[in-house]
């Protein structure tokens, strides 16, 4: 039988759509070794080739752009109302122009995390779709851009584009999506990393008395005053930040030799912002998360319940991120009951479903 040929489409809004499916594709190549790869994504190729290896193809990601973004928490609303505007006000170009596209590429199956046009040129070029996200971008917009008097359309040609797929693969913990037709729940979706504490605290240097916490914050890493933050008696922070502050009780996550998710596998806590992949890492792994609220994101309390189930978690507010006001939140975070962490199972069972599509 001829290779089979898988295109993945992935939104641009972030690291985090790819960091959600690359897990599924790696495992997907154990079930189909000879599967030819197209992803369509403006990640940077050594960011996924360093996480599923060189063999596969990088393409435009298209015209998807999710919300119109100020800084990594803040939706420009009216910019994105009016940019989906005027994606939806030649909807039939829209979606004749993804349909060539994906014609040219001629795959046997679509895979979206989770561009809508891309799912619609799928349908009329009768290219077979299956959607994967804990969210959808009809149900984003419904929640900022509702308002409008054009949403009610948009909404409709959004929900019909994703209700083409064959199935929306709904991976724990996610959005409600009221609106789909074709759901899928699976389990969680997370790559745990190696749990490396004894190198770790040999590395830097500490006994087992100093607690190790990592400051997890992607783009809004630039937005927390390191400098002015308070000394947390019997901690130490390795921070992810481009330039960290020079403090004796802050490291650069970048001077030491182990991989990010080795890095969060073998501290004692996260600090960081709501988002599926950190969330999942430190529920599947037990480790304790203190996350800054992001009270408009309406995917935000769906995350932080299931967190909660989890691991010991709370929320604080940006403000009290920022200034590191967080020394009662540690204190009442160690009291807290240890819940049973999460199986990351999300992982198999969307491989198992695509592999059955391609076979």
């Amino acid at each position: 039988m001829a290779s089979r040929h898988l295109f993945v489409a992935l939104s641009p809004h972030g690291y985090g759509h790819a960091a959600m499916t690359l897990p599924v594709l790696d495992a997907l190549r154990t079930r189909i070794p000879d599967l030819r790869l197209t992803i369509g994504t403006r990640v940077p190729r050594e960011w996924i080739a360093a996480r599923i290896g060189e063999a596969f193809d990088l393409v435009d990601s298209g015209r998807d752009f999710g919300m119109v973004m100020g800084s990594a928490t803040e939706v420009r609303v009216e910019e994105s109302a009016d940019a989906y505007a005027r994606l939806h006000r030649d909807w039939d170009g829209e979606v004749d122009g993804e349909a060539r596209r994906l014609a040219r590429a001629a795959p046997d199956l679509l895979l979206a995390n989770i561009p809508y046009t891309t799912l619609a040129g799928a349908a009329r070029a009768g290219i077979p779709s299956v959607a994967l996200c804990s969210l959808n971008w009809a149900g984003i917009y419904r929640r900022y851009c509702g308002h409008r008097p054009e949403a009610p359309a948009v909404l409709a040609q959004m929900e019909a584009a994703y209700n083409g797929a064959r199935l929306f693969l709904r991976p724990t913990p996610a959005m409600p999506m009221e609106g789909l037709s074709r759901p899928r729940d699976i389990g969680p979706l997370a790559r745990l990393g190696r749990d490396r504490r004894d190198e770790l605290r040999e590395l830097l240097g500490v006994g087992e008395g100093q607690r190790l916490g990592l400051l997890a914050f992607g783009g809004l890493d630039g937005d927390l005053d390191l400098e002015a933050w308070p000394v947390h008696p019997g901690w130490l922070w390795v921070s992810g930040q481009s330039r960290p502050a020079e403090r004796s009780d802050v490291v650069a996550a970048a001077s030491l030799p182990l991989p990010f998710p080795d890095l969060l596998r073998s501290c004692d806590l996260i600090l960081s912002k709501p988002g599926y992949g950190t969330f999942v890492e430190a529920g599947c792994a037990g480790i304790p998360l203190i996350y800054s609220r992001r009270d408009d994101w309406p995917e935000e309390p769906h995350l932080g319940d299931w967190l909660r189930r989890h691991t010991r978690a709370a929320a604080v507010g940006p403000e009290r991120m920022r200034r590191g006001d967080i020394g009662e939140v540690l204190d009442r975070l160690w009291e807290m009951p240890v819940p049973e962490p999460a199986v990351p199972s999300g992982i198999d069972e969307a491989a198992d479903i695509l592999a059955e599509f391609l076979a």
